[in-house]
């Protein structure tokens, strides 16, 4: 994983669900040097993460599997 202090700063082009309304915060999604960065579009100017493109596909699929567990 990687870390971007600032995401508005990546040379990138940010990209939100299609499903998504516009008025509502995402998460966004870009291509960075082959990884996949994130950052939360309420907040464009915060850090963004960088991960495999593998990792990125596998989170929602835990999710759908119910792998992963709520934190209280």
């Amino acid at each position: 994983m990687s870390y971007h202090q600032t995401a508005s700063a990546l040379p990138v082009m940010w990209t939100k669900a299609s499903a998504s309304n516009p008025n509502d915060n995402r998460v966004e999604l870009a291509d960075h040097d082959g990884t996949v960065v994130v950052r939360d579009s309420k907040n464009p100017d915060g850090p963004a993460h960088g991960h495999r493109p593998g990792a990125v596909g596998a989170f929602p699929a835990a999710i759908t599997a119910g792998q992963l567990v709520p934190v209280a």
